[in-house]
C-alpha cells in the first residue's frame, strides 16, 4: 500500500500492479489539476477483505489528516460506490473509467460539489477501449509498468473484478511500442506489462494480435529495452509467439506469475477456470524445457467452497509439480454478489489452516530455490541503495550501499532464508 505525495496530492494504492500504473497517472491528472490537500486512495475488490482494509485506511487517513478531502476509487469504488458514499470521511467516488481522465481531475478543482455529484461512477461495461495513460508519471523510474489491457472477458465465480473493472479492452500494438521507447529514452531499465487478463491481448484490435505477437514487437521495434517483464498470465492462452519468444530473446525475463488458483480438477471447474491440473503441469513443463532458468509465481486460493482436505492436497502438491518459488496465497473469502459466495462454505478455522500450510508450502519452496541460487552469477537490477532483483525476481541484498536503476553482475554468496545476499 505505498503512499506518495509530490504537490500536495497523496495516493493509497492497494491491489495488483495495474492499480500502481494507475494510482501514477491519476496523480499527475490531479497536481496538473491544480489540487491539493487530497487524498486519493485507489482501492481493490479481489477479496471482502480488501475491501475492509480500504474502508479502514479512510477512516484513518481522516483521523491523521482532518483538513484532507478524500477520493475514494478503483474497483470497490466501482462495485460498491454506496458503501463509500455512505462513509462521511469520503469527498468524493469515482469510477475505473472516470479516474482516468484528465477532465475528471480538473472538474474537482473547486470541489463545489452537490450530494448528488459525489458519485461520478457510470457503467463500466459499457467502456469498449483503453488508452495509454501519462507517460510522464513513470519516466525515470528503474522499472516501470504499462498498461496494455483492461477488463475481462471471463466470469470466474470467485471473482467480481469484471463488474470493476469491464470486458476486456486492448492497448493498440503502435501506442504500446510508442510508450515503451520513450520510457526507456527517459531512464528505465526495465519496463512490466500490465493488465487485467492480459493474456486475453489483442481479441479486440484489427487481425485479433496475440500477447506473443506484443511481445516480439516490443522486443524488435525497441531494441534498447534491456529488460521485458510480463505482469501475470492464464497459461491456458499462451500462444506460439509466446512460446517462442521465451526461448529465443534473453531480454524477456525468465519469470511468470501464474493465475493457477487451485491444483484440483474439481474446485477448478467449480472456480470456472479454463485449465485442469495437468495442463498447468504440461505448461510449467513446457517452459521449463525452452527456459531451464525460468522462475514461476502463482496466486493460489485455499478453502474454496466444497474443498476437502483430499482437493487441497492437491493444490499443495502443485507448488511442487509446478516448480512454483513465489507464491501468492489467498485464504478464501466470500465476496458477495459472486456464484461462490452462494456455495457451500468451508469453516473458517479450516480455511485460516490451509492458508497456512500452503504458505509454509511456498516458503519451503522458496528456500530450495534460494539455496540453489547461491553461487551463481546474475545480473542484479538494483532497485533501492542495497536491494535488487535478479533476472527471475529473487531480491538479492547488498552489504554496501549500490545504486539505483544500476545493472550488477554479482555472484550470489548466500541467502537469509528470505532474500539472496550478494558476494
Amino acid at each position: 500500500m505505498p503512499t506518495s505525495s509530490p504537490g500536495g496530492v497523496e495516493v493509497v494504492t492497494f491491489g495488483c500492479r495495474l492499480n500502481t500504473y494507475e494510482s501514477e497517472a491519476m496523480q499527475r491528472h490531479a497536481q496538473d489539476a491544480g489540487l491539493g490537500e487530497v487524498v486519493i486512495v485507489n482501492t481493490c475488490a479481489v477479496t471482502a477483505e480488501a475491501t475492509r482494509q480500504a474502508r479502514q485506511s479512510i477512516r484513518r487517513i481522516a483521523r491523521e489528516k482532518p483538513g484532507a478531502r478524500i477520493v475514494v476509487t478503483g474497483c470497490a469504488a466501482q462495485v460498491e460506490p454506496e458503501t463509500f458514499a455512505a462513509m462521511p470521511e469520503v469527498s468524493q467516488v469515482v469510477g475505473n473509467h472516470e479516474k482516468m481522465k484528465a477532465e475528471t481531475w480538473a472538474g474537482m478543482r473547486d470541489f463545489g460539489v452537490g450530494a448528488s455529484e459525489r458519485v461520478l461512477v457510470n457503467d463500466i461495461m459499457a467502456v469498449k477501449e483503453t488508452a495509454v495513460h501519462l507517460i510522464d508519471g513513470m519516466r525515470g523510474r528503474t522499472r516501470a509498468f504499462v498498461q496494455v489491457q483492461n477488463g475481462c472477458d471471463h466470469r470466474c465465480t470467485f471473482c467480481i473484478i469484471p463488474y470493476g473493472r469491464g470486458n476486456s479492452r486492448s492497448v493498440p500494438m503502435g501506442a504500446v511500442v510508442d510508450q515503451v521507447r520513450t520510457l526507456v529514452e527517459h531512464g528505465s531499465r526495465e519496463v512490466v506489462l500490465t493488465g487485467v487478463d492480459i493474456t486475453s491481448y489483442g481479441k479486440d484490435l484489427p487481425g485479433e494480435p496475440k500477447l506473443g505477437t506484443l511481445v516480439k514487437g516490443l522486443l524488435r521495434h525497441v531494441p534498447e529495452l534491456e529488460r521485458l517483464r510480463i505482469s501475470s498470465i492464464d497459461s491456458v492462452e499462451a500462444d506460439d509467439d509466446l512460446f517462442d519468444v521465451i526461448a529465443s530473446d534473453g531480454r524477456l525475463m525468465p519469470h511468470l506469475h501464474l493465475s493457477l488458483q487451485a491444483g484440483d480438477d474439481m474446485i477448478l471447474k467449480r472456480m470456472k477456470r479454463r485449465h485442469l491440473r495437468q495442463d498447468a503441469i504440461a505448461f510449467c513443463e513446457q517452459v521449463k524445457r525452452l527456459r531451464p532458468d525460468m522462475v514461476f509465481g502463482a496466486d493460489i486460493i485455499a478453502g474454496f467452497p466444497t474443498e476437502t482436505e483430499e482437493m487441497f492436497a492437491r493444490s499443495l502438491d502443485i507448488v511442487e509439480e509446478c516448480s512454483l518459488t513465489h507464491l501468492h496465497v489467498f485464504p478464501f473469502s466470500p465476496r458477495p454478489g459472486t456464484p461462490a459466495a452462494r456455495m457451500p462454505q468451508v469453516a473458517r478455522d479450516v480455511v485460516k489452516d490451509r492458508a497456512r500450510r500452503l504458505r509454509e508450502k511456498g516458503e519451503a519452496a522458496l528456500l530450495k530455490h534460494l539455496r540453489e541460487e547461491v553461487g551463481a552469477r546474475r545480473n542484479v537490477l538494483i532497485e533501492s541503495n542495497q536491494l535488487g532483483r535478479t533476472e527471475g525476481f529473487t531480491l538479492v541484498r547488498f552489504a554496501q550501499a549500490v545504486t539505483p536503476g544500476e545493472i550488477v553482475p554479482v555472484t550470489i554468496a548466500g541467502h537469509d532464508g528470505k532474500e539472496l545476499l550478494a558476494a
